[in-house]
């Protein structure tokens, strides 16, 4: 009888780890698939991607090609980022439908509704990083030396900076989600963010140096600076998020 009862424990304390593989499975399946289709796309697209992705060098630089595999390797890699940015909403979505089975009906509800907002300011961190960023280090490389040196970068170098540099603002935009979501949970308070401001502005020049291709204070400068304006409005929407924790009484869901 009691080995009955063991076996029968062991049973339902694996049957749950097993439920959890079998979703971890899943959400990756999805996500796999929806980067797959979306790189297609890119495939298909791509000229009018190149197009895009060359627009924010100046008109009379030159790219070049170093080795015979270069164009091939760039057309995958610019493929493959494209298809990723383009998912990353979706991506995002089957990470917050991993995670929900662990939270109340009313927190789901509150995920859900903050998803688009997660989406817009990764697509307005690629916007800034292309729109001002690029257009800023762009210039700097083009004129840089110019005088001694015929300035004629290789493609997969233009190609890995502007990737960087896109990819990387448009993670670094979702700074106030995290950091909302971190002091919904009770991680982090708005007292103790608002207590290392100072640290947090070394901070963001310190990304901002890794980000930026360039070693141009001015180009650093305009990365670190929305950095620091997202840690204000972290620290705002912490407050929101982690009065309300406070002061909402305890219901049935919850």
């Amino acid at each position: 009888m009691a080995a009955e009862t063991t076996s029968h424990e062991v049973t339902t304390k694996k049957m749950p780890i097993m439920e959890h593989l079998i979703e971890v499975r899943n959400r990756l399946f999805k996500s796999v698939a929806a980067v797959i289709v979306t790189t297609i796309l890119a495939f298909i697209f791509y000229d009018q991607v190149m197009d895009f992705l060359l627009a924010p060098a100046p008109a009379d630089m030159k790219m070049q090609t170093i080795t015979i595999m270069e164009p091939l390797s760039i057309f995958f890699k610019v493929s493959l980022t494209a298809g990723i940015i383009v998912a990353m909403p979706f991506l995002v979505y089957q990470l917050f439908a991993f995670v929900s089975p662990a939270l109340t009906s009313k927190e789901k509800r509150r995920i859900y509704v903050i998803m688009p907002a997660v989406a817009a300011m990764f697509f307005a961190g690629v916007a800034f990083a292309y729109f001002v960023a690029l257009p800023r280090a762009m210039g700097f490389f083009a004129t840089f030396g110019s005088t001694w040196v015929n300035i004629e970068p290789a493609i997969s170098s233009y190609i890995n900076i502007v990737t960087r540099l896109l990819v990387g603002v448009g993670l670094m935009f979702e700074t106030p989600i995290i950091i909302m979501v971190l002091a919904r949970m009770g991680v982090v308070s708005p007292q103790w963010l608002a207590a290392r401001r100072k640290l947090w502005i070394v901070a963001a020049f310190v990304i901002a140096a890794l980000i930026t291709p360039t070693f141009d204070p001015i180009n650093q400068t305009i990365i670190a600076l929305p950095l620091i304006i997202l840690l204000e409005l972290s620290i705002w929407l912490a407050k929101l998020v982690y009065k309300s924790k406070k002061s909402e009484p305890l219901s049935a869901e919850d």
